[in-house]
């Protein structure tokens, strides 16, 4: 799997990100660029890209208070580049407490100074910055086109001793278009034992996955972060585009049974909904912020999920993808990230096996887990857990598995309300509201959509992250960009 490696720029202190590398395209998402880096740390992330973006313009090392505060957290690795053009500058670098400096503009114009800091410093404190435009490097700040060949650019310094590279497509950063695989793989033919560190252009962890497929080791993240595309639990962040929290998601949910979408009420007198990877595409073009693919048998049925099926979903998406049923080991998660799953839902192994989510957490990271949970209410604001599609009661009260799972390091947790689920009457907004309130990572409402104003209420009332839904949608009754002009216009934060 490719490591994925949060980025932090920095312009005035603050955190930011451009598009094209273009300041005047400036986003300002944390005035606390540490706070920012803690939630990393805390999500499961040891590493960190701090880019000093008034440096690069500068050409000098701008942001040192900055960059002292992330580079103090415990447990925290940090490269960093942008304007270190002297000794000083270096110097500063790693006296703030950096692991590795990324060198671009420097390396092309004074490949001497850079030599001579390779001598004293030791090849492996440096990671080569190539910065990419049709096919040669850009420096200073992406400002200007060296002229020199990304090829010979990297030959040069293979030969010094230097097996790190970061890689940065220009003309994709931060546009959220998906990663240049094509030049990724070209870098990895050529030179098989550099440590390739991709950048630009990542919107998903389906980007990710064909990373991997290509082979990448790394790659460097950070609109996708932002925006929320790529969730980080506990990030909340503040700026121009973004509202007290980040933007609510409508989620089509596909239940697959024999390889058909199916649809029922209370869990049950299932009926089909249609073919699932048309569904997928339909609703990826439609503006869906995710989807969901539950096999809905396949714990009860004591198999694993149809990976054959989830592949040819996911070729068809460009939004993150999440894959639920008979998830009971991490073979089981590798086998579905790799077929194209950005996230995995664990339940009913969960329930039984909680460690399973630390697991999770520890290998793939918090982002790759989401906590689904089934429950039903057994008196007045008390909730059990059910575990087997829904067939098999457990002891479970729902906020204390919730909360647990959340300590365990789950990245999201998706309440499905089964006293709702098929009724369209609207969603459980009060146990919503209450979780949501109780545990410190979004909430996903699911089970019970029948109007725009359900969904309405699951984000207000409920004070839900994301709302979850398949009736409506499969049959038609609401479309995606209605839906969303309905939010807008009431006042929730969505993307359009």
């Amino acid at each position: 799997m490719t490591q994925l490696i949060p980025a932090i720029d920095l312009i005035d202190g603050q955190c930011v990100r451009l598009s094209k590398g273009d300041y005047n395209q400036k986003v300002v998402y944390s005035s606390c660029p540490r706070q920012v880096a803690q939630c990393f740390v805390s999500a499961g992330y040891r590493r960190v890209h701090v880019v000093d973006l008034d440096g690069a313009r500068l050409g000098h090392v701008v942001n040192t208070e900055a960059l002292k505060a992330i580079c103090g957290i415990e447990g925290i690795e940090v490269d960093f580049g942008g304007g270190i053009r002297t000794d000083d500058d270096m110097q500063t670098a790693f006296e703030c407490g950096v692991r590795w400096v990324t060198v671009g503009s420097t390396a092309v114009t004074e490949p001497e100074l850079f030599r001579r800091w390779i001598a004293r410093y030791g090849a492996g404190r440096f990671i080569l910055g190539a910065d990419v435009k049709d096919g040669c490097i850009a420096i200073k700040g992406w400002k200007e086109d060296s002229g020199l060949s990304l090829s010979a650019f990297l030959q040069t310094y293979r030969a010094l001793g230097i097996t790190k590279v970061l890689c940065t497509n220009i003309q994709r950063d931060g546009m959220m278009q998906g990663p240049d695989t094509d030049l990724y793989r070209q870098i990895l033919d050529q030179f098989p034992d550099m440590e390739l560190i991709a950048s630009g252009g990542v919107s998903s962890m389906a980007d990710i996955a064909r990373l991997t497929k290509a082979r990448v080791p790394a790659v460097v993240v950070g609109k996708a972060i932002y925006e929320g595309s790529i969730s980080v639990p506990g990030l909340l962040l503040s700026g121009q585009q973004c509202s007290s929290s980040l933007a609510k998601r409508i989620i089509p949910c596909l239940d697959v049974k024999d390889g058909q979408t199916v649809k029922g009420t209370h869990f049950k007198h299932l009926r089909e909904a249609g073919d699932p990877v048309a569904l997928g595409k339909a609703y990826s073009e439609a503006g869906a912020d995710e989807l969901v693919f539950l096999d809905i048998t396949a714990t009860h049925e004591g198999r694993k999920t149809f990976t054959q099926v989830v592949s040819r979903v996911a070729e068809e998406l460009s939004i993150p993808f999440t894959v639920g049923g008979g998830i009971s080991e991490l073979a089981d998660v590798e086998r579905l990230l790799t077929a194209g799953a950005d996230k995995v839902s664990v339940n009913s192994a969960a329930l039984r096996r909680p460690e399973l989510i630390s697991q999770i957490a520890r290998r793939f990271g918090s982002q790759v887990v989401v906590c689904a949970i089934d429950a039903r209410e057994v008196a007045p604001g008390e909730w059990r857990c059910y575990v087997n599609g829904g067939r098999v009661p457990t002891e479970h009260d729902l906020f204390e598995w919730a909360r647990e799972a959340a300590d365990r390091g789950t990245g999201e947790i998706l309440f499905t309300s089964m006293d709702h689920d098929g009724t369209q009457r609207g969603y459980a907004n009060e146990a919503l509201a209450r979780l949501s309130d109780e545990l410190p990572i979004p909430v996903i409402a699911s089970g019970g959509a029948g109007t725009m104003k359900d969904f309405l209420d699951a984000f207000t009332l409920g004070k839900a992250d994301a709302a979850l839904a398949a009736s409506v949608f499969h049959f038609g009754q609401i479309a995606i960009p209605a839906l969303k002009q309905y939010l807008y216009e009431s006042g929730v934060n969505v993307r359009r």
